[in-house]
């Protein structure tokens, strides 16, 4: 009775999720709501931060005295949370963050960044001391040297699943392709004078001399339950397999394509874990019957995939020998700024920071729409991503905790040394 009552929740909220009427109302009361903290963003200003793109990307004022790059490169694959502009390129892609109030705290403006700010990328890559933003795959100018410190191949809307996403994606499968198929032999060719000295007996000199010491980050999973497990139109409901077994899939998927990037070079693993979706605004809005802070059906299920992908990491050795893995708890991390708003500095834990799209069903901010004046005392930015704070917080966490609450098993600061 108790699974049959878990999944008649999980139901009403994918249901929810697809129901126009119940959108505009949520958006209309949310709009009604928040008016008084809102005002309008300052375009000129946007404008005038974007001017400080050279700055930024090449360690200006907005860094402190370059330092050595504690890793060669790091190379990102994921969703949304992960993606720095990589939709910007996808015509059929209603998933961009293109625009403005997108961006508004960020040096370049608008970015394709789902955040006001930096995203997790950005900030984990400032605490490595990497020399500039980790650039987009999709920006034509990412080949080269462009390409020697990392980049990033995530994509807004996308998930483990091929078939997981709405509109036009980036899956992980295609993402890894394109590692393989463009950015490697790129690298290859523009190392091969640096790799060749570093020769070794038995060993691929420039896997030894370059590729095992980049970071190869994994931001995933989330998609795979709100746009697909839980979409009826996506999964076809009745055919739907139960949640552990459609968990133990996802997880051996994911293990597959980890082990498809080891065995073209990668030795470094971050993988964070899936946020607390049943806070986020947009699952809140749909299904905040009982007046609850967060959906705690939506919340289990994504901790069973965590709790599943933690174990991947402890049994990951077996598949790759080599490899070295570290485990960001993003939903632990996230949980307890939720939890314990006051200690974190943290004043709003439920709304999202700007106003919300009703094309994107409570997801994405409004084109040029209101946005909240103190983003660090938020959460949320949108109905679904953290704030530029949130995201400092969990690149902090992961970096530098000594908690396996925060990393585990060891922090990505240790995994820069090995």
């Amino acid at each position: 009775m108790a699974s049959l009552v878990y999944v008649l929740t999980i139901m009403s909220l994918s249901i929810s999720l697809l129901l126009p009427p119940l959108h505009r109302q949520c958006e209309a009361a949310a709009a009604a709501a928040t008016t008084s903290s809102f005002h309008h963003v300052d375009t000129g200003a946007a404008a005038a931060a974007a001017e400080a793109e050279a700055s930024r990307s090449s360690g200006g004022k907005t860094r402190k005295k370059q330092q050595r790059p504690q890793v060669e490169g790091m190379f990102v694959f994921g969703s949304s949370l992960v993606d720095n502009g990589n939709n910007n390129f996808l015509n059929g892609s209603g998933v961009r963050a293109d625009y403005l109030p997108y961006g508004v705290d960020f040096p370049l403006g608008p970015s394709g960044r789902f955040s006001n700010g930096r995203n997790v990328i950005d900030a984990l890559g400032e605490l490595l001391h990497l020399p500039g933003l980790v650039p987009p795959f999709a920006d034509p100018r990412t080949r080269g040297r462009a390409a020697l410190h990392g980049v990033n191949f995530a994509s807004g809307g996308s998930g483990i699943l091929d078939h997981t996403g709405q509109g036009e994606v980036v899956s992980l499968r295609q993402q890894i392709s394109n590692f393989e198929a463009v950015t490697l032999p790129d690298l290859r060719a523009q190392l091969r004078g640096d790799a060749a000295r570093v020769k070794v007996k038995g060993q691929d000199p420039f896997q030894r001399g370059y590729l095992s010491k980049c970071l190869f980050v994994i931001g995933t999973g989330g998609n795979d339950y709100l746009l697909n497990y839980f979409n009826p139109r996506k999964n076809g409901t009745e055919g739907a397999p139960p949640l552990p077994e459609f968990t133990r899939s996802l997880i051996t998927k994911l293990s597959d394509h980890l082990q498809r990037l080891y065995a073209l070079g990668a030795r470094k693993f971050v993988i964070f874990s899936i946020q607390p979706t049943g806070c986020t605004p947009v699952v809140r809005a749909f299904l905040n019957i009982t007046g609850a802070a967060c959906i705690e059906p939506v919340n289990n299920a994504v901790a069973l995939f965590n709790s599943e992908l933690r174990r991947l990491v402890d049994g990951a050795r077996s598949h790759m020998p080599a490899a070295r893995l570290a485990y960001i708890d993003s939903y632990k991390i996230i949980r307890d700024m939720l939890d314990h708003p006051a200690k974190h500095g943290v004043r709003e834990t439920g709304r999202a920071c700007c106003e919300m799209s009703r094309r994107s069903s409570g997801v994405l901010c409004r084109k040029r729409g209101p946005v909240c004046r103190d983003r660090t005392e938020y959460v949320f930015f949108d109905g679904l991503h953290p704030t530029d704070a949130v995201n400092a917080r969990i690149a902090r966490k992961g970096y530098g905790s000594s908690s396996p609450e925060h990393a585990y098993p060891i922090n990505v600061k240790k995994l820069a040394m090995l």
